[in-house]
């Protein structure tokens, strides 16, 4: 479904007004048209993509702005189209190795000069994802947090705080297995979640700029690095930390366990604490960890999906494009578009605020002061779609048959050799 608009100048502000808010008009005078192409078609996005060009709009009354919306699904496979043809001033996308074959065929603007200044230690956090070659090809507007979901209560039963380290994660871990439940609830029927697992243990491990290379194909699956990172999870698999038959739930049907006390944590984004909620824990019960070290000296990386914001290079007016990335990522419009009421999500601006959740205020700290760890966009995002889906059959299967390690690595390397090409 594609929802098109050309508003008047009287009709962006009422928009803006009706959106939550004005801005000042800026100094900068622009003029022409801004058209942009958006993939935020669920209601509460729609509105919040709405609303901001209606903001925009209001600052800038001799802008016309055309605003497309495009279904989500849609989108990802008319865009490489509409890159060449038809082409907007701004683009929706994502981060990191996902924007990489529209910057490597010169379809992004390299987009640097926004960062300059007081917006580069502003974003700091998501630098990292929105850099290739040195360059910057867009700017983020929303993230979220991964990390580990626990039943604080059943940690105050037996004793157990948070921990910092792989060895006080892996001691929590026995003495929960110990008391007849298992650490963590997972749901690997739709492999995603195995990823999620990877990720942690391997940026862990290894580090981010690792990790992000092994997922782009310049490092070996079968190297002493990644079987490593395959060691620490034999680890955790070895001890029964993990509920039975995990391959034949999802997320979802993975969430009992937790929420009845038969598991003690899930690894998980922080989409799964509406449901949780939901099912009846109270934020005196449910606490958040950010998963723990495991090399000395390697940097907190984090996975945290980052939705982004994009010039194309065959833009007609880039001038006012510009503005409207800038506009986009400045800390007010930030906190307003991921609140509550709006995306509910995180504010990529470390001086923007969040809405008064325990959750999103954990998480907005944690993002906001990791910059020097990396922000990673999780496994199937930051591998091309092909080796994301043998990737992560390999993940799931190692769970269940860890003892194929070394045909699974093979089977990757293989994989790889012939996806990258």
């Amino acid at each position: 479904m594609r929802f098109t608009y050309k508003a008047s100048v009287a009709a962006l502000s009422t928009a803006a007004i009706m959106a939550g808010g004005t801005f000042s008009a800026s100094a900068q005078q622009l003029t022409g048209d801004l058209k942009i192409f958006s993939d935020m078609s669920n209601p509460a996005p729609r509105a919040t993509m709405e609303g901001m060009a209606a903001r925009f709009g209001e600052m800038h009354p001799d802008l016309n702005i055309e605003l497309t919306i495009i279904d989500r699904e849609a989108y990802k496979t008319q865009i490489r189209n509409f890159l060449t043809a038809n082409t907007p001033d701004v683009a929706n996308w994502y981060a990191a190795n996902r924007m990489r074959p529209y910057v490597d065929a010169g379809l992004f603007e390299d987009v640097s000069d926004v960062w300059e200044g007081q917006l580069s230690e502003e974003l700091a956090s998501t630098k990292g994802a929105m850099t290739l070659d040195g360059k910057q090809w867009g700017v983020p507007y929303t993230y979220y947090q991964w990390g580990v979901y626990y039943r604080k209560d059943i940690y105050e039963e037996l004793g157990l705080s948070e921990p910092a380290t792989f060895e006080e994660e892996l001691a929590n871990c026995q003495k929960i297995v110990d008391s007849g439940r298992t650490c963590y609830t997972l749901g690997s029927k739709f492999l995603w979640t195995a990823g999620g697992w990877f990720d942690y243990l391997n940026m862990r491990t290894n580090g981010y700029d690792f990790h992000s290379a092994l997922l782009a194909g310049e490092k070996k699956w079968d190297s002493e690095e990644v079987r490593a990172t395959f060691a620490n999870w034999r680890t955790l698999l070895d001890m029964g930390a993990f509920i039975e038959n995990h391959t034949s739930y999802s997320y979802q049907e993975s969430l009992p366990f937790l929420a009845q006390g038969d598991s003690a944590a899930i690894l998980i984004g922080n989409f799964a604490v509406a449901p949780l909620r939901d099912a009846g824990l109270t934020d005196d019960q449910l606490d958040f960890y950010q998963f723990p070290a495991i090399t000395e000296g390697v940097a907190m990386a984090e996975d945290a999906p980052t939705d982004t914001f994009h010039i194309p290079s065959g833009a007609s007016n880039k001038e006012a494009a510009k503005a409207f990335l800038k506009f986009v990522v400045s800390a007010e419009n930030q906190t307003m578009i991921n609140a509550g009421d709006a995306l509910g999500q995180l504010p990529v601006n470390s001086k923007s605020s969040v809405d008064d959740d325990k959750f999103l205020k954990e998480g907005f700290a944690m993002l906001s002061s990791n910059s020097p760890g990396g922000v990673a966009q999780f496994f199937d995002r930051d591998a091309p779609a092909e080796m994301a889906k043998v990737g992560m059959e390999g993940l799931q299967e190692f769970m269940v048959r860890p003892d194929n390690l070394d045909a699974i690595l093979a089977r990757l390397d293989k994989a790889a050799e012939r996806i990258y090409k």
